[in-house]
């Protein structure tokens, strides 16, 4: 089969392997099974006549001639969506921006950012969702998102190590802050000292990589005590309030937090830094992207 020949279900889901990073997760986003999406990976590979994929135990990575592949399949495909809503007499989406954000990013910066962007620019539609900072970088790289607002921690280094690399600027850049039920007494002062944290039960997200136990203090000199484990920020800050641990938490998450909690400072330790990122793609942004990309600064500026 030549190239010429390869079917938009091949480019589709080739696309969403490159973007949830493993095919059990593409079959899963696209209602297939797993065989299914690796028959039509392994079609597209012949057709390219080289890998296109290297499957590596934590998942895939594109290999240059896949990133060539999806660079140009994010294109056709858009043009058949672009195509598909004119014919069925849906507005085109030239105005409207995908962005994707981490979800200490959608307590108060994104509200803030879409509520002003709906005042001063009505005619733009913001489509959006919540991600994973890896999983939010393979969906920029694969084309579905055009904006996201990233997460980083100490060393920071760089979202990814493909090429070309993003365009990364950090919005926001704050201490890690500690989320104390308003009972405990570690919640009498103003700040927590790092050693009082010894023996603390702790509420915890998965580990997910570079970040770790998300929830528990790094650094400490001891095996944590996880009480719960919880994905949801918002349902780890409600087990805090009801006074079943403690956990970290993004101090823009601060005036997001329910009643019953205290976020607070930690001294005594190193500093524990947390950035926001805004990345995109390395090539010139539209206008209504530019806009969008203006707004978040500006949200970022009024709540740091």
């Amino acid at each position: 089969m030549d190239f010429e020949d390869v079917s938009l279900t091949a480019l589709r889901v080739f696309r969403a392997v490159a973007e949830h990073g493993t095919f059990t997760a593409a079959a899963a986003s696209l209602g297939y099974t797993q065989s299914a999406v690796s028959r039509q990976v392994a079609a597209i590979e012949r057709a390219a006549g080289t890998q296109l994929l290297q499957r590596r135990r934590e998942g895939v990575r594109l290999t240059a001639a896949g990133r060539t592949v999806l660079r140009h399949a994010t294109v056709v495909l858009d043009e058949i969506e672009a195509t598909a809503r004119e014919l069925s007499g849906l507005p085109l989406a030239a105005g409207t921006v995908r962005l994707g954000w981490i979800p200490s990013a959608g307590a108060v910066l994104l509200p803030r950012a879409l509520t002003e962007l709906g005042r001063t620019d009505p005619g733009l539609r913001v489509v959006s969702r919540e991600g994973t900072t890896p999983v939010l970088v393979r969906a920029l790289r694969a084309g579905s998102l055009d904006l996201v607002l990233l997460g980083s921690a100490p060393p920071f280094r760089s979202p990814d190590t493909e090429t070309p690399p993003l365009v990364v600027e950090t919005l926001t850049e704050r201490s890690l802050r500690l989320a104390v039920p308003a009972s405990h007494p570690l919640a009498r002062g103003d700040f927590v000292d790092v050693a009082d944290l010894r023996g603390q039960r702790w509420i915890a997200g998965p580990s997910s990589g570079e970040d770790r136990l998300m929830g528990v203090w790094p650094g400490l000199d001891e095996r944590p005590e996880i009480a719960h484990t919880a994905r949801d920020w918002l349902a780890k800050l409600h087990l805090v309030a009801a006074g079943l641990g403690l956990t970290t938490v993004s101090a823009a998450l601060a005036p997001a937090a329910p009643e019953g909690v205290r976020i607070l400072p930690v001294r005594g330790g190193p500093q524990e830094q947390r950035r926001l990122l805004l990345a995109g793609l390395a090539r010139r942004p539209t206008p209504s992207v530019d806009r969008v990309a203006a707004a978040l600064r500006a949200a970022a500026l009024a709540v740091t």
